[in-house]
């Protein structure tokens, strides 16, 4: 499960990162602006984040093999469509298409984690889900240049689509829901808090995602996902642009060099949901022993990412790329398992989806504000990694302070 899970999270982000691979060659070849461009690479982002509303509710609702299933088949066709687009208009629909097909994913694998993994696990598992889409960041570059330069963007795009109907059909056919008694033995091996959760499915699920909007925790999450998601998505979406237009390189150098800070972010999310578990597992409460590594890695991050811009030698600029994304990326796991360690059993997916719907608006104003920002200042990325530092202490702040334990006061009772 965790293995089919994991492999649709780097077909996930392949599929995203393909315009941001071909950014400049579509540019030429169709003619688009430079804000236009900024508008397609944000054009992903937005219904992203508002199709993660129902989508987390469809999950706790009918579970995730189905709709894990539609989301993964949908994205993977409008992949192949996007293969065949002339202009514009056509481009920025296909986009916005990807992202509501895209939006249920990591949801869903936050929900099957939490079938199949009690609290105290749950961590590596979910974590190891979100090395997906690191994954797909690293091998993407490389292997998507190799796909333009070998084809063309159009080609690039149907391969990619391809992939994701082949990963939904083993989704299908080998991933089931924990029968009951394999639930008991899961949850046998749970914190005393969590001996009476249960994944059944909800059956008032509007009313408890309704729920969800008046608590507070809700709200700081959802800010500081916006804010980490921010600085996450500058990268994703102008890092080969950087790296070709202030550093020089050329397209097949791009493609390699782009890939290197992805596999630090592998290793970010990884450790992340290692020293969490380490922390769970020498007493440490859940919640704060996922917001310690949210809270190091975003300042992490950081530190890293404000002096960028301002440093001349391209090794070193590439030594803080790499330490800035690897502090980035290890809050990510422990952010969608904080979902489950606040939220009710039966609000887990709600809940992780709310916090993401609010990352990818910060991923949607992303590329939107650094296109504005290369165009006033005429293409100087110095502003660009300064609002990305500033991004990530607020998303600190707001995990690391605001975020408490409250479901003593959740309005549902408990």
């Amino acid at each position: 499960m965790v293995a089919i899970i994991t492999l649709g999270g780097v077909i996930n982000y392949l599929d995203r990162s393909t315009l941001s691979i071909g950014n400049t060659t579509i540019q030429g070849q169709l003619g688009f602006t430079t804000i236009q461009m900024g508008l397609l690479l944000s054009a992903f982002s937005w219904p992203y984040a508002l199709a993660n509303l129902p989508g987390g509710f469809l999950i706790d609702r009918f579970g995730p093999k189905k709709v894990f299933l539609g989301c993964l088949a949908g994205w993977s066709i409008v992949a192949i469509l996007t293969g065949f687009v002339s202009n514009f208009v056509s481009f920025y629909i296909a986009r916005v298409f990807l992202g509501i097909a895209e939006a249920p994913f990591f949801a869903a694998g936050l929900k099957a984690a939490q079938y199949w993994f009690n609290a105290k696990d749950r961590s590596m598992p979910v974590s190891v889900i979100n090395t997906g889409s690191q994954i797909g960041n690293a091998i993407g570059p490389p292997l998507l240049t190799a796909l333009l330069v070998t084809f063309s963007w159009r080609t690039m795009f149907i391969i990619v689509g391809v992939a994701g109907l082949v990963v939904a059909i083993l989704w299908w056919f080998f991933y089931r829901d924990p029968s009951e008694a394999e639930e008991k033995i899961i949850m046998s091996g749970s914190e005393e808090e969590d001996e009476a959760e249960t994944p059944a499915k909800s059956k008032h699920a509007v009313r408890e995602w309704l729920s969800l909007w008046k608590l507070p925790n809700t709200w700081y999450m959802t800010i500081g996902c916006f804010m980490i998601f921010y600085t996450v998505w500058v990268y994703i979406t102008w890092l080969p642009g950087y790296l070709e237009k202030a550093r020089g390189l050329s397209l097949k150098g791009t493609g390699w060099a782009a890939a290197v800070p992805y596999i630090f972010g592998i290793l970010g999310v990884l450790f992340g949901g290692w020293i969490s578990k380490r922390f769970i597992t020498r007493g440490m409460k859940p919640i704060v022993a996922r917001k310690i590594p949210i809270v190091g890695g975003a300042v992490l991050s950081a530190c890293a990412v404000a002096p960028i811009a301002y440093v001349d030698s391209f090794g070193l600029s590439m030594v803080l790329l790499c330490i800035g994304y690897f502090g980035a990326q290890v809050p990510i796991g422990c952010i969608w398992t904080l979902a489950a360690d606040v939220a009710d059993s039966n609000q887990v997916a709600s809940l992780g989806s709310i916090q993401n719907f609010g990352g990818f608006l910060g991923a949607a104003v992303a590329p939107i504000v650094t296109s504005y920002i290369l165009t006033k200042t005429g293409g100087s990325f110095n502003l660009v990694f300064v609002v990305g530092a500033i991004a990530l202490i607020l998303g600190a702040f707001f995990y690391g302070v605001m975020v408490k334990d409250r479901r003593t006061a959740s309005v549902t009772g408990k």
